[in-house]
């Protein structure tokens, strides 16, 4: 008896397809909450003063703020009504985000594996490009994010 793919066709038409852009502006006063949040005190992105004398002219966001824009939306998106883990990230950056940038980002599912597991059922590990443009359409950044997605199987 051949075993069933855990890669559905509908999974399986969706890899390589770049969603739809989902926007979000950067204000300064988000910018030093994440900061304060992160308890990272570098005055590029809290201290106006500083920052204007700094090479960027203005407070820019700490490079980790793009990947916690819009989390909730995708982790909702990609559950496929399973629980959902996070196993990976890799981040290029290309240029700053500054406030008062626009950040669209795309996701684009890159790759999809399903294994079977005895112990914690049908797994499906997936692996997501989320780029990060600005209002001028620039590259500022690529977030490659590896997931694992699964339901635990029938006793």
């Amino acid at each position: 008896m051949a075993k069933e793919s855990l890669i559905t066709d509908e999974l399986r038409s969706k890899i390589g397809v770049e969603g739809e852009p989902r926007v979000y502006d950067i204000e300064k006063g988000m910018v030093k909450r994440f900061a304060r949040a992160i308890d990272d005190p570098n005055p590029l992105w809290q201290d106006e003063e500083y920052a204007q004398k700094s090479k960027y002219g203005g407070i820019i966001a700490p490079p980790a703020l793009i990947m916690a824009l819009g989390w909730e939306e995708f982790a909702a998106e990609i559950s496929y009504g399973q629980a959902v883990l996070h196993s990976g990230t890799e981040l290029e950056c290309y240029q700053p985000v500054r406030a008062g940038d626009t950040i669209a980002i795309t996701n684009k599912l890159v790759d999809a594996r399903g294994r079977q597991n005895q112990r914690l059922g049908n797994m499906l590990f997936l692996t997501y490009e989320r780029t990060y443009r600005n209002q001028r359409r620039e590259l500022v950044a690529k977030c490659r994010q590896k997931l694992v997605s699964y339901k635990r199987g029938e006793a």
